[in-house]
Formats: C-alpha cells, structure tokens, sequence
C-alpha cells in the first residue's frame, strides 16, 4: 500500500490544499485497495476563482466495481472530509463514464477543462463528446433554470435572502452551459467564472455584470432595497431566456 501512496501526484496543486488532499487520498487508496483506479481533483479548487475558508474541494474517484460498501466506506470518512472542506466524491466506474457522454456532456467538458489526476490513469483528457448531445442538454438545462427561477422566486415570496441565494445558485450554475455554448461554437473556453460571463456577453449578446455581481453574493448580505433584487432577478431571467432561445437555434 505505501508503494501506492507514493504514486500521489501533488506537486503541481496549490499549498491550501496540498495536505488536506494528501490525508484525503492516502486514507482512499488504503480502504479501496486496488478497486480504485483514479482519483482526479474538479473545479475551482485548481483556479484562481477558489476561495480558502469558503470553496470545497471536489473529487473524483473511478473505482473497477460500484457497490453500497464503496458508499458506506466513504460514509464513515464523511466527517473528517467535513472538518477538511473536502466534498463528498464523485463516485464512477469507466463503464458509467463511457455511457455518460450523452448525457453529461456539459459536465465532462468541464472536467476536461479543469482537472488534475493525482493518482491513476486520467479518465477524462481522452473522452470524445458529442456537439448534438451537448447541445440538447444546454437547451434543457436552461430551460429547466427558467423553471427554478420562476418557482423559486415565488416560493421565495420576496424574502430578500432566499431571492439572493436563488439568483447566486443560478449564476453560479450557467458558468459550465456557457462553456458548453461556447465550445459548440468552436470557442476557447476561459477557466475563470467572471470571464466566461464576459466571453458569453460578447458572443451571445448577454449582460454579464449582473451574472458576475450574483455569482458573488453566496457570502455577502442580502439586498437593502427591494428593487434592486428586482432589477437583478429581472436580468438574470432575461439571461436564461435569451441563451435557450439562442442554443435552440444552434446549429452544430
């Protein structure tokens, strides 16, 4: 196991995360033995968007085999990954991988862009996507978020900080369509969230400040006056929809 162990790949991650990933994946490898195959690090924790004391650390594992006591043995780390902010890993075989790429396209794009595999064999660098799945996913995914914001504005009833965390979530969650919108349209995709609302702004005729203003606002205080959340929620809406309406048209 030690010989193991030594295959970590740290060396290129920042100092924030360095060690807690280290404990994470020396205490990973020693339970799952050899039915793990990979573990990768995901997201903002391996860009400048990532925020100590605020932004989780998310993982990847790729285990052979999938059962309830892979979950069960990861549920027994829960609360030391907890004191660590390391998230509750992404569990995958490469059979779930493979016959993912309909589905998740917009979410393995994302890993492509942004991962590091520490230990293993990288499971995403060599994953071909396909633009018509990922195109149809976009249109679905907006259009579901057009959903969610006018539910949750109405079950918000107006109460400032819920409208603020509804928007946040929402902002925070087209950063990877608009990604997937721009790679469709064969664009480079920016790994910071406040310049891929700007690149989207130009290639898709969308107002970015209040996308960048609401992506921000997870640990800030609500809104003093009513009509300013008004005003934003209105913008983000108008967003959505001029996207969907945008990525329907799409031809790929």
């Amino acid at each position: 196991m030690a010989e193991k162990t030594n295959n970590l790949n740290l060396n290129s991650l920042r100092d924030e995360i360095r060690d807690r990933l280290k404990t994470f994946s020396e205490k990973v490898i020693s339970v799952f033995g050899d039915n793990l195959q990979s573990i990768s690090i995901v997201g903002s924790s391996l860009t400048e968007d990532f925020r100590p004391g605020q932004s989780d650390i998310n993982t990847v594992l790729v285990l052979g085999r999938q059962s309830l006591d892979s979950l069960n043995t990861l549920a027994l780390m829960a609360k030391s990954m907890n004191k660590k902010a390391v998230a509750a890993p992404l569990l995958m075989t490469p059979e779930y991988i493979e016959r993912s790429r309909d589905v998740f396209g917009i979410e393995f794009l994302d890993f492509q862009l942004t991962h590091k595999t520490i230990f293993g064999d990288d499971p995403f660098t060599s994953l071909t996507i396909a633009k018509t799945h990922v195109r149809l996913q976009c249109e679905r995914e907006l259009k579901a978020t057009l959903i969610r914001l006018r539910q949750g504005y109405i079950a918000a009833a107006a109460n400032k900080r819920l409208v603020r965390d509804i928007l946040a979530s929402a902002a925070g969650g087209l950063v990877p369509l608009l990604r997937a919108m721009l790679w469709l349209k064969d664009i480079d995709r920016p790994v910071l969230a406040e310049q891929v609302f700007t690149k989207a702004a130009s290639e898709f005729s969308i107002k970015a400040d209040s996308l960048i203003d609401a992506k921000k606002w997870r640990h800030k205080k609500p809104f003093q006056q009513k009509s300013e959340f008004t005003s934003v929620f209105e913008s983000i809406y108008a967003n959505v929809e001029l996207l969907a309406f945008v990525v329907d048209k799409l031809e790929v």
